[in-house]
């Protein structure tokens, strides 16, 4: 893979970003079979230790340098720190909220991005017609999930709710940082470590705080689904992730995102035999036209 930074998606990226969502989505189930013998911090502290360990024996493999001393730790830190918040965030709102609210809140991360991305880079400005493209993307995503919005209720559901709003700015935040900082130069094992190791320390403090307790045995297929979110999900696709906002423009790569919770759908229904519904296909329609829209090649080329 080449170190040149493209301007707009080519058939490679479009293959990986396709790959990522739909590892994505499948990790939503993965996470429901683990968390049922797994607490939440505690598996989110082990994975993010173990694909750290992991990313660091296939640098070394590889002779990928890691020390800190190009000037990326200041960086390195606070994106570790975002990320290690917005996982924390994500799994307390889901105390207060269903699932299907957390979903569509996170998935607003594409819009903070396209907000602010213009600020660091002025060619990453969307057009109208991309910015309706990315609406259109998240009615989709809204459309899916609309029976489980209605149906949802509760006292506290605010709260959840305000952390899933939460979950997905700092996730457009360490979007941002490592585009904006000197992130956006380094190696993708150099870019993921640093959010690795910061994270399983945050969030192990954190499941030691909350009092998050393990049972007395764990069933091979928690595992299983913990070894898939580790080696997968967090090691492997998390550094193409990285690797594709090092190259590409990152407004464009963040509007496939929304892809996600709809291959969780389907993720449901090809794994544990949930239902297809017309539903599902428009939203899935609709998500696809407005990625399209985002992504499609204007008449009219932005100044850098």
């Amino acid at each position: 893979m080449s170190d040149d930074r493209k301007d707009r998606l080519d058939g490679l990226a479009v293959v990986l970003l396709l790959a990522c969502c739909a590892l994505w989505g499948i990790n939503q189930v993965a996470m429901k079979v683990a968390l049922a013998q797994i607490p939440p911090l505690s598996q989110s502290a082990l994975r993010s230790a173990v694909a750290a360990l992991l990313l660091g024996g296939w640098a070394l493999a590889r002779g990928i340098p890691l020390r800190p001393r190009d000037g990326t730790l200041r960086g390195g830190m606070l994106a570790g720190l975002l990320f290690a918040a917005e996982f924390g965030c994500m799994f307390v709102g889901l105390q207060y909220t269903t699932a299907s609210r957390m979903v569509v809140f996170i998935y607003l991360a594409p819009f903070v991005v396209a907000l602010f991305m213009p600020l660091i880079s002025r060619s990453e400005r969307l057009d109208l017609g991309q910015g309706l493209g990315l609406a259109l993307a998240f009615a989709g995503v809204v459309w899916a999930f609309a029976e489980g919005l209605a149906a949802a209720r509760g006292s506290q559901q605010w709260l959840g709710d305000a952390l899933g709003i939460v979950t997905a700015v700092l996730w457009g935040a360490t979007t941002l940082v490592l585009r904006g900082s000197r992130l956006a130069t380094a190696t993708p094992e150099k870019t993921l470590l640093y959010q690795l190791a910061v994270s399983a320390l945050a969030l192990g403090a954190a499941a030691l705080l909350s009092g998050e307790s393990w049972p007395a045995q764990v069933g091979a297929l928690a595992w299983g689904a913990l070894a898939f979110q580790t080696v997968v999900v967090t090691f492997a696709s998390y550094l193409v992730w990285f690797w594709l906002i090092r190259h590409y423009p990152a407004t464009r790569i963040s509007a496939f995102t929304l892809l996600t919770p709809v291959f969780g759908l389907l993720a449901g229904v090809a794994l544990l035999g949930e239902p297809v519904s017309s539903r599902l296909l428009i939203a899935l329609a609709a998500v696809s036209c407005g990625i399209a829209l985002v992504n499609r090649v204007g008449r009219r080329p932005i100044a850098a």
